[in-house]
């Protein structure tokens, strides 16, 4: 049976071995630094096993930095000096060239590490502006709100950056929890730049005791003046939109109002079974022109305690496998109903990578919501 190990699986298995703190790095060229020359006493003249060295370098540039392969390079043309001149061969013409070339090689990878190590830098600092972006564009959600408890899974499509163009947020009105998860079509940094328009929008009207379908009335607003605002003159204008789903949960009664702007429908999980949560009158994607209200028309689903409420964006549903085939979401949410929110979105995102191959085409977002305790009607 072949078995194939993608470079993401090949990544996870070495991870622990890259977090071994340098001093670990150093033992075989030490002993590689004691031993040669040692051996090298007691083998027959014909015999010379100084270039070995060489590994011992090597494996001290793998892993350490410029100062550390320094002293390792130069202890190494002091031990082979020692070597030959215990010998008697120091100034022969073999040991003379393996001293200059192991000098060049030594030399090159202290250049080599030092600037790996700045690389490494820059992209630590890269990476820290990244999270501190993510934090403030995309917060994460609270563990609980009002009677829900949530539940986050986030993947960027994208190697080393933890933001990419799905977006999700949560807010509490006096009586009812707001939930939006959307989908932004467009390239690069103008994602970031809609995804944080959206958000900014929907955060600062959702709290407030207004309708749903002002509030996504509100937020096509917005998202139809930032396009204007900030993609004039670039190529992809056209097709920049957003597809979001937003849900309103009251405390105080068993249902959910939800108002689809077309993302793909939330499922419903009831005990065992999963159902599609498909609106009656989907409006169109935002930042196409719709703003009136009326154009948002919630659709009402029962939602009763213990029932769990599973928002997506299409990176889940639209990953393939090798013949072509769709993830089947909806299989797999039923498969491990069995589990609690946060493991289940954590098997279902792995799984997702997997069932593509260890690579992800594009962003993925996930938000399951449960309602923990029956509702309470309003105190009249």
């Amino acid at each position: 049976m072949r078995v194939a190990i993608t470079r993401t699986a090949l990544t996870e298995r070495l991870r622990p071995w890259r977090r071994l703190p340098e001093a670990i790095w150093l033992i075989w060229p030490v002993l590689l630094l004691v031993a040669v020359p040692v051996a090298d006493a007691f083998l027959p003249p014909d015999i010379h096993i100084a270039h070995l060295f060489v590994v011992g370098v090597a494996v001290t540039a793998a892993r350490t930095g410029p100062r550390v392969m320094a002293l390792v390079g130069g202890l190494s043309v002091l031990a082979l000096i020692a070597a030959g001149a215990e010998r008697g061969t120091l100034t022969t013409e073999s040991v003379l060239v393996e001293l200059a070339s192991l000098g060049v090689l030594g030399a090159l990878l202290v250049f080599f590490t030092h600037l790996r190590q700045r690389r490494t830098a820059e992209l630590s600092r890269a990476r820290s502006v990244s999270d501190a972006a993510q934090r403030v564009v995309l917060r994460p959600l609270p563990d609980r709100a009002g009677p829900l408890s949530f539940a986050l899974e986030y993947r960027s499509a994208e190697a080393d950056t933890t933001i990419g163009g799905d977006l999700y947020a949560v807010a509490r009105t006096d009586h009812a929890t707001r939930l939006i998860v959307g989908d932004v079509r467009g390239k690069g940094m103008a994602s970031i730049s809609d995804t944080a328009i959206v958000l900014g929008a929907f955060r600062a009207v959702a709290h407030r005791n207004i309708a749903l379908p002002e509030l996504a009335a509100y937020v096509e607003d917005a998202v139809r003046w930032g396009l204007a605002e900030f993609s004039q003159g670039e190529e992809d204008d056209a097709e920049r939109f957003v597809t979001a789903v937003m849900v309103d949960i009251p405390d105080d009664e068993p249902v959910i109002h939800v108002v689809s702007c077309g993302h793909p429908p939330p499922l419903l999980l009831h005990g065992a079974g999963v159902t599609a949560l498909r609106v009656r009158e989907p409006a169109p994607p935002l930042g196409l022109g719709v703003v009136a209200d009326s154009a948002y028309v919630p659709t009402t689903f029962p939602f009763r305690t213990a029932d769990r409420l599973v928002l997506y964006t299409d990176g889940f549903t639209e990953a393939r496998n090798a013949e072509g085939v769709f993830y089947p979401l909806a299989e797999r949410v039923v498969a491990w109903a069995n589990l609690a929110s946060r493991p289940l979105v954590q098997r279902i995102a792995a799984d997702v990578r997997r069932y593509a191959g260890g690579r992800l085409h594009d962003d993925m977002a996930m938000v399951i919501a449960q309602r923990d305790r029956a509702p309470m009607p309003q105190a009249q």
